[in-house]
């Protein structure tokens, strides 16, 4: 029986806090920077007062030069081939496995149903979140030693 395949998709952007195991998440119909743009303003929501680091890989929409930064958010790009030194990729990782491994959906609407769960169990089991996100260089304070992240090359004591 002839049938027409026609592709569709569905976007999922994720943040995580590891030490608080605070999980914030999107889901959108592209992946370009418009999308990035709107869940950057998200996070400001979710976490409003505070200055936020983001762990980027190198995907284009986290790169493009018309992403608009919003002043209390600041991008991290990792080093090409590294995905495993970002947290949230532990966190994809996790979703495929509980929720999509060997599974059908016959449509695009039960693989968001699928994926809104998986990201809801996960956003409650904070020990899980923990466990995949906490790395010893989160742990340790790594990242206030990079003076990029910090006010510029040298601190006022200099």
């Amino acid at each position: 029986m002839p049938r027409q395949v026609v592709r569709e998709s569905l976007y999922a952007f994720a943040a995580v806090e590891p030490q608080t195991a605070r999980l914030a998440w999107g889901l959108w119909p592209k992946c370009n920077t418009a999308s990035m743009s709107l869940f950057l303003l998200e996070l400001l929501t979710v976490w409003p007062d505070r200055q936020l680091l983001l762990i980027l890989d190198g995907a284009g929409w986290h790169k493009a030069r018309a992403l608009p930064v919003p002043e209390r958010l600041r991008l991290l790009h990792l080093p090409p081939y590294c995905p495993e030194c970002n947290p949230t990729e532990h966190i994809w990782d996790d979703v495929r496995e509980k929720g999509f491994a060997n599974r059908y959906f016959a449509t695009l609407d039960a693989v968001e149903v699928g994926l809104k769960t998986q990201l809801m169990l996960l956003a409650a089991d904070t020990a899980r979140l923990r466990s995949l996100t906490l790395f010893p260089w989160v742990r340790e304070g790594f990242l206030s030693s990079i003076p990029q992240l910090n006010g510029g090359a040298g601190s006022a004591s200099d």
